[in-house]
């Protein structure tokens, strides 16, 4: 695709990523037989190729408009085409740095900036979401059933004690570590068993999602930075990977490399991390985790991939593959590329066009009566979770339960 950057944007930080990006697509169209908005909208221009033209013009120097915006905000941001694309396209990376250029040009209502504003002060921090969940959950008898299934009520995480010579650190997650600290209490449980210690770093926080994601960059990039300065010391010390058990956070910090490439100060480490972050299913499809011994079951699974796991980090049948292993049995998923819908703060932004998506996924997720549906995201099973009939955990939590003591 040819293009004519505006002079305007010359300068920008990123243009380079977004000319190199425009002009490797072809215009094709197979992106659109994959993207879920596109799907219920039937709208050129809510899906990738449409998307890129709207960016293509705003980089050009056409004008801006709040109706360019809205397209923008409708994508999940699930890089669904970015599996299907024949020619590459680094659609992810490109949305964002569209969004954050048209976000900067265009003013949005007090209702939309509120919601971002929150979101973004809130969520990354466990120590304010924290108070607020917990005040949600006392009130959560006198609420609508609705909103109750909005709710999950957390299970208590014991802390284990080890003392290993092999150590990984853990990433703790912000809205994980407050509703479902059970995920990575199972995933210690699981390591044990490998003879391998997850290790926590005093000052590591949010991966930096949210904030990268609501076009508010430069605080994103601030907690990645702090989160590298957290983890340095151990990786000196040989930490061996940096173990993440929300796939979402693992897409985001496995791009530490690409987002921050561009500071002199922090681009090797960044690179560093990058290489070492790993999703918790390459630790254990590395370690021949099969030979640990689990009970049998005879429990019916259907298997959720996050977006963010087999479109985003390109993992695909890893977990799969060690639930059969472990004993499960997993049910065939119809459409299981598309999104659930809860996309990071899409479900709340957007959550019309997420509630459809979940209803579609939820009707192929339980179309042969699974026991429990699994997933590899916390963002997902809290989404999924508000509607299931059946009860919705993470895959590790299965795994954890069956293990033969």
């Amino acid at each position: 695709m040819q293009t004519r950057i505006s002079n305007k944007f010359q300068t920008h930080d990123d243009i380079e990523d977004a000319e190199a990006i425009l002009r490797s697509c072809v215009h094709c169209g197979f992106c659109t037989a994959t993207c879920p908005t596109y799907q219920l909208l039937s709208d050129e221009l809510d899906g990738p190729r449409g998307r890129i033209y709207l960016i293509k013009q705003v980089l050009e120097g056409n004008e801006i408009t709040r109706k360019t915006q809205s397209h923008l905000d409708r994508c999940l941001t699930c890089r669904s085409c970015e599996t299907t694309c024949p020619s590459g396209v680094r659609y992810g990376r490109l949305v964002e740095i569209g969004r954050s250029i048209v976000d900067h040009q265009v003013t949005r209502s007090f209702k939309q900036t509120l919601q971002r504003t929150v979101l973004r002060k809130i969520l990354p921090y466990p120590q304010r979401f924290a108070p607020l969940y917990k005040i949600a959950l006392l009130l959560r008898p006198v609420l609508p059933e609705n909103l109750q299934r909005k709710l999950p009520l957390p299970v208590s995480a014991s802390t284990i004690k080890l003392n290993k010579q092999r150590k990984m650190l853990v990433l703790q997650g912000c809205v994980q570590s407050v509703v479902t600290p059970q995920t990575n209490q199972a995933a210690t449980r699981i390591l044990e068993k490998l003879d391998i210690e997850l290790i926590t770093a005093s000052g590591a926080g949010c991966c930096g999602a949210v904030s990268h994601h609501l076009s508010a960059a430069d605080e994103g990039l601030e907690f990645m930075r702090r989160n590298i300065d957290a983890w340095w010391p151990h990786i000196e010390q040989g930490a061996e990977a940096i173990v993440i058990t929300a796939s979402g956070c693992g897409a985001v910090v496995k791009d530490y490399a690409e987002l921050l490439k561009h500071d002199e100060h922090y681009a090797d480490k960044a690179y560093r991390v990058s290489q070492l972050a790993k999703d918790i299913s390459e630790i254990l499809a590395n370690e021949n985790f099969s030979a640990a011994k689990t009970k049998p079951t005879h429990m019916k699974v259907a298997f959720h991939s996050p977006c963010t796991l087999q479109h985003g980090q390109k993992i695909n049948g890893v977990v799969e593959k060690i639930l059969s292993q472990a004993g499960f049995t997993l049910t065939q998923v119809a459409d299981s590329h598309l999104c659930c819908g809860s996309a990071g703060t899409y479900s709340i932004l957007q959550p019309e066009l997420s509630q459809q998506l979940l209803s579609n996924k939820l009707t192929s997720l339980q179309a042969e009566q699974p026991d429990v549906i699994a997933t590899a995201n916390i963002g997902c099973q809290m989404h999924m979770t508000s509607k299931a009939e059946v009860p919705v955990k993470h895959w590790l939590e299965l795994i954890a339960e069956q293990l033969d003591e």
